[in-house]
This record gives structure tokens, C-alpha cells and sequence, in this order.
């Protein structure tokens, strides 16, 4: 048990955490759902299972594409002060001026955004039931973690601040503690209205990732105050998760952190679903509205079995082998 104990310790220590955490990735997906109409939801409902399931394709794939952990985040502060003015919100405008490594290097998120949903369009115009799918399962993912604060700063994980730890904090650790078991509420609320057309994706997104940088001190802050007033010894717990030992913010330091911002991630999880659910209509409405009854291609050819596959399995080989997302 003590070696468990030391290998989940150095594990919890040296992992990155890039996203929401599979919990909060797939319940995003999942709820968006319901928020299409009737006409979306014949093909979407019964393939809730898959949509929720590949919500994590993304993050897997971090460890078989080199430039894949740049389209989860933007550290848009390396860009000057809000509202960042100085970053060109065309992505050959900001070539032109920073260059294409340089974007990469600091993230592209937003954009990438826009190249899902080209090809999240495009499939809807062939009628392609498996590109639908899988793109709207990547889209997903990656609208999600433009409205993580933490994913539009480049002290991602208070690195800075001497508050490592706290990316998976804010997204991955009080989204499972609290978005169903809150003891004060019973869990958060994700049945909202209903999608909406999107009538300038690239504002919308840019607006959604500007909100996130606007959140990111307060992130750091809020932790940092409540550290200082938070018993010592009392901070983090030792849990047991799938037969190891863990050290992890415990629940009353959670539930703390998350009073004392006001129900922040609560709102930013709704957002992320809601946006979600807008861009899969948007993609089908600026597609002509097929008839998702008559798709062709819906079977997921041995190529595609196989890329799952192989994002399965190099995510169980990565360093940090998933645990802070299970």
C-alpha cells in the first residue's frame, strides 16, 4: 500500500491536466442533447452513449499528435491587456504578425474552433452519419475548454504562484465533488433552453474566451485567500480511487473554494453546454438542414475502430495513465 500510496503521490504531482477532467467533458456533451430539436435529436439521442463517450478523444490524442495540446487553450495574456487588442482575431492576420509557430506555441484554441465546425458542416452536407458524430463529439470537447479561466492564462496551473495543482482543481476535482452530489443544492443545473443559431461563430467564441480570461485572477486569487484562512492540515485528504491512494483538495476546501466563487464553474459548465448544443445546430442549419433520418456511412469503418484504438491505448500508456480524470 505505501508504494501505491508514493506512486499515486508523485503522479498527482507531475500531471498536466489540458481539460474540463472526463467527468465534466462528458456530461457536457451529454446534456447538449437536449437542447436540440426534434429534428437533430433523431439522430443525437440515440447516440448520446457516443457522443458522451468521445468527448475525451481530444484530450487522448494529446499523446499521438504533436501539435494536438494547442488547440485545447489560448495563453492570451502573453498578448499585452484585456481585451488583448493586440492579437488579430483572423487567424492569417495573426500569422502575418506572429507567425504560425508562435501561435502554436501559445495556443489556438479559438481558432480551432472555427476548423471544427467547417468540418463539422461539411459533413452534415455529405450526410455523413460518422463524421457527424465524431466531429461533433471533438467539437464538443473543444468548446468546453474555451471557458475554463484557466485555459486563456499562461500561469495554467499556478506554476507562478507556487499553486500547482489548481487547474485540475477548479475543472476536473469540484465538478465530480459537487455538479451532482451538492449537499446544499443536490447538484447543479444543467436543463436549459434551447440552442440558438449562431449568427458570427468567431465573435461568439472570441467573446466566450475574453470571459475566461477575464475569470482567470479571480481563479488564482480566490485559492490563494482561502489557503491562507484554511486550516492547514485540513486542505488536502487522502482518498482511495480504482485501488490506489490519493492526495487530492479535500471536500471541505472544495466546497469553500467554490462558495467563495459564487458558483462560477456552475455557470461557465452551463455556458460550455449551452455553446456546445448552438454550434452542433448552427453546423446543421448553415448545412441546408438534412434530413438526419437519411444519412449515409453509418457505420464506423475498421479505420476509425482502429484510431479509437490507438487513442485508447496511448492514453493508457501516458505518463499520468488518466487517473486524475476517472
Amino acid at each position: 500500500m505505501r508504494k501505491l500510496f508514493i506512486i499515486s503521490f508523485q503522479l498527482l504531482m507531475v500531471s498536466h491536466c489540458y481539460c474540463w477532467g472526463f467527468y465534466a467533458h462528458k456530461r457536457i456533451n451529454y446534456y447538449a442533447v437536449f437542447l436540440l430539436p426534434p429534428e437533430m435529436m433523431v439522430l443525437y439521442k440515440p447516440n448520446i452513449d457516443f457522443l458522451t463517450e468521445h468527448a475525451v478523444d481530444p484530450d487522448k490524442r494529446r499523446y499521438v499528435v504533436p501539435h494536438e495540446g494547442a488547440r485545447h487553450y489560448i495563453d492570451i495574456d502573453h498578448y499585452g491587456n484585456y481585451p488583448y487588442t493586440s492579437l488579430p482575431r483572423k487567424w492569417n492576420d495573426a500569422v502575418a504578425k506572429y507567425s504560425e509557430d508562435s501561435l502554436l506555441l501559445y495556443g489556438i484554441v479559438p481558432w480551432w474552433l472555427q476548423t471544427m465546425l467547417y468540418r463539422l458542416t461539411n459533413a452534415f452536407k455529405e450526410k455523413d452519419q460518422v463524421k457527424i458524430l465524431k466531429y461533433s463529439a471533438e467539437i464538443g470537447h473543444y468548446i468546453a475548454d474555451a471557458h475554463v479561466p484557466l485555459h486563456t492564462n499562461s500561469n495554467h496551473d499556478g506554476q507562478y504562484t507556487g499553486q500547482k495543482g489548481i487547474h485540475g482543481f477548479w475543472e476536473s476535482r469540484i465538478p465530480e465533488l459537487l455538479a451532482e452530489k451538492d449537499p446544499l443544492t443536490g447538484g447543479w443545473d444543467f436543463f436549459l433552453g434551447k440552442a440558438e443559431y449562431i449568427k458570427n461563430p468567431s465573435d461568439f467564441i472570441w467573446k466566450r474566451v475574453l470571459e475566461s480570461a477575464a475569470e482567470a485572477d479571480t481563479v488564482l486569487r480566490v485559492e490563494k485567500e482561502l489557503t491562507r484562512h484554511f486550516p492547514a492540515d485540513q486542505k488536502f485528504s487522502f482518498e482511495e480511487r480504482n485501488g490506489i491512494i490519493i492526495r487530492q483538495y479535500s471536500s471541505a476546501f472544495s466546497i469553500a473554494y467554490d462558495k467563495l466563487l459564487k458558483g462560477m464553474i456552475e455557470k461557465r459548465m452551463r455556458l460550455s453546454i449551452y455553446a456546445v448544443a448552438s454550434f452542433w445546430f448552427t453546423a446543421w442549419v448553415n448545412a441546408g438542414q438534412p434530413d438526419l433520418t437519411k444519412l449515409t456511412n453509418k457505420e464506423f469503418s475498421e479505420e476509425d475502430l482502429r484510431e479509437f484504438e490507438i487513442l485508447n491505448n496511448a492514453w493508457k500508456n501516458s505518463p499520468v495513465n488518466g487517473r486524475e480524470h476517472e
